[in-house]
């Protein structure tokens, strides 16, 4: 099945598959990744309301979202077989429209990182051509199951960490907060592998090599876990080294919780992954902002 770019009966989007394109319901990551980076820099959030604000809204809505136009433009032949009732396959976004987007998107998110600093700005163009990377031939990274998941994960969570403590210290970060904030990145392959889960049969037509398509479900699922779970154990034992055992404890609470989920999800990894990823990844994301509260008690940078 193929998409047509020429006989479609719109010319014009439908405002609301323009929205669905974008996909508001993944802003969440970088969003929370940015304020995790803001929480621990330590520096005043009241002083410095306007780059929280304009950060947040870089990140997801801006830079996320344009993300996720690109995919979907790139995308748009392994979708016409996932799922066909996507804004672009289905002729809600028309022609070329998706691509004209994705490409107005970064071009404003490039302007808007410009408000952000230096180090705003130069996140920004990271983060732009990570996405296209990702999506993009010849280059589109998505199609190995290591090294996409891997790129998104450090987009998505390290960056944007980065990024919020940079801009508020308009500085680089200090050492903690930068390997923490890599750690969680690195965490969020394991996340990104189970997202992978739900466009295992287009991916195996079109070529895609994720890891549920070359190892197979449960052999994803299982390293998935692992990879999820050991840079939040080396988390805890930076918490442990650095003094902030209350706060360790907490996330080893939470850690604790997601092994009960990632049991769960194991009796059926096919079908269960986005249950875990709406439970279990939730119980990830929470010690990200235990982590950041630790990170500023240290004194931030």
């Amino acid at each position: 099945m193929s998409v047509s770019l020429d006989l479609q009966p719109r010319k014009l989007p439908e405002p609301s598959a323009a929205l669905e394109l974008i996909k508001p319901i993944t802003w969440f990551p970088p969003m929370w990744a940015y304020a995790c980076g803001v929480v621990s820099s330590g520096a005043s959030i009241t002083e410095h309301w306007g780059p929280l604000v304009l950060g947040v809204l870089l990140a997801g809505p801006i830079v996320c979202g344009m993300s996720q136009a690109a995919n979907d433009w790139c995308d748009r032949h392994v979708d016409a077989i996932n799922e066909p009732n996507r804004p672009i396959p289905s002729g809600r976004v028309p022609g070329r429209w998706g691509l004209w987007i994705a490409l107005m998107m970064s071009a404003l998110a490039l302007v808007v990182g410009l408000a952000l600093g230096p180090w705003g700005f130069g996140a920004t163009v990271l983060a732009v051509m990570a996405a296209w990377a990702y999506s993009v031939e010849p280059i589109r990274m998505k199609r190995s199951g290591w090294w996409g998941p891997g790129l998104v994960g450090l987009s998505y969570e390290s960056l944007p960490w980065f990024t919020g403590a940079a801009v508020m210290v308009t500085g680089a970060p200090s050492w903690e907060i930068v390997i923490v904030a890599v750690l969680y990145g690195l965490g969020a392959h394991g996340i990104m592998t189970l997202n992978d889960f739900k466009a295992l049969e287009g991916d195996r037509q079109m070529g895609v090599n994720s890891l549920p398509v070359t190892l197979g479900p449960e052999r994803a699922a299982k390293i998935a876990c692992i990879v999820m779970l050991i840079p939040q154990l080396a988390v805890i034992g930076l918490l442990f080294a650095w003094g902030l055992s209350d706060r360790a404890l907490v996330v080893l609470a939470l850690v604790v919780l997601q092994l009960w989920a990632m049991r769960e999800m194991m009796e059926d990894p096919k079908g269960r992954a986005p249950w875990y990823n709406g439970t279990g990844v939730l119980f990830y994301v929470s010690g990200m902002m235990v982590t950041a509260f630790a990170l500023r008690g240290l004194g931030g940078v």
